[in-house]
């Protein structure tokens, strides 16, 4: 049966004594989880005041998270999921903005939160290791649904990655959330023998949409751990015997840089979803762990718009879910023609093929960023729901993703994928993971730049970067990097997404190495040192493009 709402889909799991969820520490049935989601919601109904119903929650991925998250569907509240990577004022306009009543927490999470104006009281917070909380949860609840809840109840604000600019704080209804569940559950093959490894952050929607949602929706186990852990995961699937995972980010290239093992093979994992893992990366870890990754695309705001196709190429999304998605000039409305693809699947015609993906029927299903008027009116414009995406179609109606706008570089007169390039430099055996962007060009235009994250004890020369370069077949004559930025933790947002602006925004202009382009004809490369970077700044004086200066 499918059902409207989240409150629904849990009510249906009463009397259901199979796992349903499970830490290395306990497992509680599904009649457990709900049981102990409407405890949850008696103590929200009673602690409720005037204005908005919100509850935020800053937490690890710990039970207590989904025990909230059941409650807020069972009395009608709305989950804030909060950022626990964030810190001072960047935490508390999360937590100011979306007006939150109620905030649970920990001890950890208190500190945080400490002398911050976040507009919560102390005493609305809930700490849920103080022993006080324990004794106000164990009181039974009868399990039943708030008489007013309904699908378009209000069930989650999540905030964006913030990897092109300010998070913002996108809604999602309890009918939107229970319908990705059953739509998800069926796309990736999630049913009720399967056991769903959590280890991406549940404050995103990665873990809710395309993980506890769809276990809710199938009666699959959901196996919780604290937060990804490369070295930890291979361990967590075996004890947990788990089949299904999802990633977002860095995540596989942390996974497939750990030693590998003879018997990494031996695991019980069948499948996984989630984003930013290259076909290279899918290969590899299939090869590795015998699991295969389904690559998607959607995000917190929009999603439904691509239906897998086992037969696509690799590197595509799949193909339009429907005749409402497209690829248009974002100036002027036209839908894109197809790109013309050569032996190395590169955009030859990419000013003419690459344009913006929108669902001309998704508007009314957009639900919105929480007090935000202005981004609300730029993804809703002509009817049409714009994702803020690049993309193009192949001649066979296979959609592929290009990135965001920032994502095409401009050099030497030609258009170049930063995309590509950073697939190219992600099957380096030794990068665990690469940004590229274009940087300013002292006289006009831009250059390619790449941000490459190693092991620790890794030395540039190690890489053998300009030999690596030289292999490539698909890596265009003007696409090779002229800057290379080498560092063992680059700056990533709270689901492990690279922090592309903020790279761009620095530039050269970093204290970890960064090495110049010094060949001709092939790759060759020479630390940059503080005179190098003074020179390029009188350059850019020179030509007069100091505002160019990062």
């Amino acid at each position: 049966m499918q059902h409207d709402t989240i409150a629904d889909l849990l009510l249906d799991r009463l009397g259901d004594n199979r796992p349903g969820l499970r830490t290395r520490e306990r497992t509680w049935t599904w009649d457990d989880v709900v049981k102990e989601s409407a405890a949850r919601a008696a103590l929200a109904t009673e602690l409720r005041t005037e204005g908005p119903f919100h509850i935020g929650i800053l937490l690890a991925n710990v039970p207590e998270f989904l025990f909230w998250l059941g409650g807020a569907a069972l009395s009608g509240a709305t989950v804030v999921g909060i950022n626990s990577t964030r810190r001072g004022p960047d935490l508390e306009q999360e937590v100011r903005h979306t007006d939150c009543q109620l905030l649970i927490t920990d001890r950890a999470g208190q500190e945080l939160l400490d002398g911050l104006d976040t507009g919560v009281p102390p005493d609305r917070f809930l700490l849920v290791d103080d022993a006080s909380y324990t004794a106000r949860t164990l009181t039974p609840a009868v399990p039943r649904k708030a008489p007013d809840i309904a699908p378009d109840t209000r069930m989650l604000l999540l905030f964006t990655s913030g990897t092109t600019g300010a998070s913002k704080a996108a809604s999602c209804s309890q009918g939107r959330l229970a319908a990705l569940g059953h739509s998800n559950s069926a796309k990736y093959d999630i049913g009720r023998d399967d056991i769903s490894y959590c280890c991406m952050p549940l404050f995103h929607g990665n873990a809710l949409m395309a993980l506890w949602a769809p276990s809710l929706a199938a009666g699959a186990c959901v196996a919780l751990v604290p937060k990804f852990s490369a070295s930890g995961f291979l361990p967590d699937v075996r004890f947990h015997g788990a089949t299904y995972f999802t990633y977002v980010g860095k995540a596989i290239g942390y996974l497939l840089g750990t030693p590998e093992s003879p018997d990494d093979h031996d695991n019980p994992l069948t499948h996984g979803f989630g984003t930013e893992a290259s076909p290279e990366d899918q290969a590899a870890f299939r090869r590795r762990f015998g699991a295969r990754l389904f690559e998607g695309y959607g995000s917190s705001e929009g999603s439904g718009m691509i239906r897998l196709d086992p037969d696509a190429p690799p590197g595509a999304l799949g193909r339009p879910a429907h005749d409402g998605v497209a690829v248009v000039n974002p100036e002027t409305f036209e839908v894109r023609p197809p790109a013309l693809l050569d032996a190395y699947g590169r955009v030859t015609n990419a000013e003419e093929a690459i344009g913006e993906i929108v669902d001309r029927h998704g508007a009314a299903k957009f639900e919105g960023y929480y007090k935000n008027d202005a981004a609300n009116a730029e993804r809703v414009r002509n009817g049409w729901y714009w994702t803020g995406d690049l993309g193009y179609l192949d001649p066979d109606g296979c959609l592929y993703f290009a990135g965001r706008s920032g994502d095409w570089i401009r050099a030497d007169g030609e258009n170049t994928s930063a995309l590509l390039v950073e697939r190219i430099l992600r099957r380096h055996p030794q990068v665990l993971a690469a940004a590229v962007f274009g940087v300013p060009d002292p006289r006009s235009g831009d250059q390619v730049m790449a941000a490459l994250e190693v092991a620790e004890g890794t030395a540039f020369e190690d890489l053998r970067l300009p030999e690596f370069l030289d292999r490539q077949d698909d890596l265009g004559t003007k696409s090779a990097p002229r800057f290379v930025r080498l560092s063992t933790e680059l700056p990533t947002t709270g689901s492990n997404k690279l922090r592309k602006k903020e790279m761009q925004l620095v530039g050269w202009h970093t204290d970890d190495p960064v090495h110049r382009w010094a060949g001709r004809d092939r790759p060759a490369y020479a630390l940059m040192t503080g005179e190098d970077k003074q020179r390029l700044r009188e350059e850019f004086l020179l030509y007069g493009r100091r505002r160019f200066l990062p």
